[in-house]
């Protein structure tokens, strides 16, 4: 074997969901003024009771119910986070005992809004090198937590929820090749910081990276695949906003793609977005079994990580 693929993957959100109608009763806001802004008409709220790595494992465990595999064929996992509460035991080693696995390595990646993507190349690297036969990659947030819900510029974006895949070794290049990076001096212009922590953002200048900066980048991150943006059968961008990701697909050029737009029903769910989205197309028949598909993450500390990946 001299590559990765996607096997599967999953998807988990938290039964509470809270509309545009349910915020208007808490801050100064409207169903209109948000859809306008934002794009977003619903979230999901995980419960005081539901922490993290919960969400995390349910989605981790219908990932591998579709692959066909037990938790102990995995020897590798990656939870991508950025609403940890503890620092020991991490993540990982949560799901990982939630799920009764025996001996997995376990590493908690925090790149926030880029998570997914980050951990998905690492766990491509680690299987193509020989680290690993089976990984289980998840994205795994709790926005919720670390929001102010008195503040209506952050509040009404915000959603719970996990994704998931499972990775193992294959012919052939499943997953391409990864362009990763960041702008640090930009960092802080989203920003999960303070006791307790609270999550802010400068949403002008995100907009405007976003929109202007990073359709060259996800365009070299097709070239790497050896393909064509006209070429995918799907495009999954970080759910951030509506108003991002839909000027953004246009100007990578995907004329032909299947565009993720679950931030409408979702909320942005930071490093679970992607694989949220990407699991809900893949549920709906919305992409194929081997089709390309650009998974593209960006957001805080101003990173960014794209490949595309045929679909399982």
């Amino acid at each position: 074997m001299n590559g990765s693929r996607i096997a599967a993957v999953g998807h988990y959100q938290p039964a509470k969901v809270l509309t545009n109608e349910d915020l208007a009763g808490l801050v100064d806001t409207s169903d209109e003024w948000i859809r306008s802004r934002v794009g977003i008409r619903t979230r999901h709220i995980a419960g005081p009771d539901e922490p993290v790595d919960e969400l995390a494992a349910h989605a981790a465990a219908k990932a591998l119910a579709a692959a066909g595999l037990a938790p102990a064929d995995i020897d590798l996992v990656l939870v991508a986070t950025s609403t940890a509460v503890d620092r020991s035991p991490n993540m990982a080693a949560r799901v990982a005992a939630r799920l009764g696995m025996p001996q997995p390595a376990t590493m908690d990646l925090n790149v926030v809004c880029a998570g997914f993507t980050h951990a998905l190349a690492t766990a491509d690297h680690a299987v193509r090198a020989g680290g690993a036969s089976r990984a289980l990659v998840i994205g795994a947030d709790k926005m919720s937590e670390v929001t102010d819900w008195s503040d209506r510029s952050t509040c009404v974006l915000v959603g719970d929820g996990a994704g998931a895949a499972v990775v193992e070794a294959a012919e052939g290049s499943g997953i391409g090749p990864v362009l990763w990076g960041s702008v640090p001096e930009m960092g802080h212009a989203v920003r999960i910081e303070g006791t307790p922590p609270r999550f802010a953002q400068e949403g002008q200048s995100v907009y405007r990276w976003a929109t202007t900066q990073l359709p060259p980048i996800a365009r070299r991150a097709c070239e790497r695949a050896g393909l064509e943006p006209a070429d995918l059968a799907g495009v999954v961008l970080h759910q951030a906003n509506l108003r991002i990701i839909e000027p953004l697909a246009e100007k990578i050029g995907a004329v032909n793609a299947v565009v993720a737009r679950d931030v409408t029903e979702s909320g942005n769910t930071s490093a679970a977005s992607i694989p949220l989205a990407f699991s809900k197309l893949v549920e709906r028949g919305a992409v194929s079994t081997g089709d390309p598909v650009l998974l593209f993450g960006f957001g805080g500390n101003l990173s960014y990580a794209g490949q595309v990946v045929r679909c399982p």
